[in-house]
């Protein structure tokens, strides 16, 4: 056998047309492949030609790496457990706040901005059904 029998055919950028890169494009976004792998496949030989593509004309955002996500999956488990309680104290204090601006806002200005829940039916409601 020839060792170019193996290897998949190389070609220039002209030879891909838009339904090419789309056809790659769709198989690495739906996960099929990764572009690494798309690009071995298909011959491509640039290194970022299938990442260029992803930018130009796919639907998921390609242009930065998740570096957030990329960190946190290094967490031991007690570390998301501190983390996660400290995003949860951060939210209570929130929701505190913005329940205090609430109060002062009905007592200062006279708004009503929270629903106010009546615990049975009203008269009105009552009359209707009947």
């Amino acid at each position: 056998m020839n060792r170019s029998e193996n290897r998949p055919e190389k070609r220039s950028q002209r030879d891909y047309n838009l339904g090419f890169k789309l056809a790659v494009i769709s198989q690495v976004e739906k996960g099929e492949f990764t572009y690494k792998q798309a690009q071995k496949k298909y011959g491509i030989q640039g290194r970022s030609t299938v990442l260029v593509w992803l930018r130009k004309f796919g639907t998921l955002d390609w242009s930065k790496p998740n570096l957030l996500f990329m960190a946190k999956s290094k967490e031991t488990p007690a570390q998301v457990i501190k983390r996660l309680e400290k995003e949860l104290a951060d939210e209570k204090l929130k929701n505190t706040v913005l329940n205090t601006m609430i109060d002062i806002s009905d007592s200062q200005y006279g708004t009503q901005i929270r629903k106010k829940f009546s615990p049975k039916p009203s008269d009105a409601s009552n009359k209707n059904k009947a």
